[in-house]
């Protein structure tokens, strides 16, 4: 059963079509990541789903329930907002306490779920900790917790982490998603961080002018982008403009290259998708498929790996390697590298 649904949905604020019939689903207990540029309807899909917009046309179903008729609060759903929106006068334990409180549970009740969700996002020991005492860190768990608080059928987190420090961010990501595997709740998480979505997410969305660009795991949504839009969107890669022959040959710039799957492509101009971190140095006698040779332009240093631009002939590609002692290189140096077959993808060129 899923745990929302979106069907056929759509959105204008006067001309302008935030969301053109979306269809949607998110499986009950799953992690949805929406990612996407501004401006691409992630944000406006998660306030539809939340109730505080309205749709134009179209359906959407919370547990298989219609809920195009029901208020926010009727819907059940647990909203984190990027600007936290905690009380500022009130105590962690008052601020997740709040939404009980209003709902008119035993006092008791609530002194051992909040309690319990303090023990959950591992602020216990700050229950009685006025929210200005706490971190930016903290103050997202709180709000996470008091999200959690009403035992929501779906929890919508909106960027709530892009305020933060990255090694803050970083951090939360692992709690986040501890969390959201403790509690088995259907969650949507909206960022334009690919990085963010990619390690926090079961499946991944990609918006691009209000429709799903592509969902699919993680891994599918990276190594298979569908587009070109996915492939610039999520990740860092090379785009090399190939011509494919009749039986599979590809051809760049008059040099042969074995890519997987070529052989069942039209042929025609496609381009060819690579990840840096595919091409790999090869050494001057080597004499793998694909070698690419080419004038180190220069790199940047970026922690376990340098990112070398490579010159190959009037081209210009980029090479992840892992940094070690004696593998800085140098601008002028030269530098071979391969891809295997399968290493590549081919989209068409439009």
């Amino acid at each position: 059963m899923s745990g929302v649904e979106l069907r056929n949905v759509t959105k204008a604020f006067g001309k302008a079509v935030a969301v053109r019939n979306l269809d949607l689903t998110v499986g009950k207990g799953e992690f949805l990541a929406l990612l996407g540029p501004s401006g691409c309807g992630k944000t406006t899909t998660l306030r539809m789903i939340a109730g505080f917009t309205r749709p134009d046309s179209g359906e959407i179903l919370i547990d298989g329930q219609p809920v195009s008729s029901l208020s926010v609060r009727e819907r059940r759903v647990g909203i984190v907002f990027q600007s936290y929106a905690l009380f500022p006068n009130m105590t962690a334990f008052e601020n997740i306490a709040f939404g009980l409180r209003v709902r008119k549970l035993p006092e008791e009740e609530v002194r051992s779920r909040v309690f319990r969700l303090l023990e959950m996002v591992g602020l216990e020991d700050k229950a009685n900790a006025n929210c200005r005492q706490l971190s930016g860190g903290q103050q997202q768990r709180v709000a996470l917790a008091r999200a959690l608080a009403i035992e929501p059928r779906v929890l919508l987190l909106d960027e709530p982490l892009s305020a933060l420090d990255a090694k803050v961010r970083n951090s939360l990501r692992f709690e986040i998603k501890k969390i959201q595997r403790e509690s088995g709740i259907t969650t949507i998480y909206v960022t334009h961080d690919q990085e963010e979505a990619l390690s926090i997410s079961d499946r991944v969305a990609v918006m691009r002018s209000g429709q799903i660009e592509q969902a699919g795991t993680p891994w599918e949504v990276y190594a298979n982008p569908s587009s070109l839009f996915v492939a610039d969107f999520v990740g860092v890669s090379n785009f090399l403009d190939v011509e494919v022959k009749a039986g599979g040959t590809v051809f760049w710039n008059d040099r042969p290259l074995e890519v997987e799957g070529a052989g069942s492509l039209a042929p025609g101009p496609w381009r060819l998708v690579i990840r840096p971190e595919r091409l790999l140095p090869v050494p001057k006698d080597a004499q793998e498929k694909n070698i690419l040779e080419g004038t180190v332009a220069g790199r940047v240093f970026l922690g376990p790996i340098q990112r070398v631009a490579l010159d190959v002939g009037k081209e210009r590609i980029l090479v992840d390697l892992l940094n070690t002692e004696k593998g800085h290189l140098s601008p002028g140096e030269p530098l071979r590298v391969s891809f295997s077959p399968g290493d590549g993808r081919l989209i068409r060129r439009s």
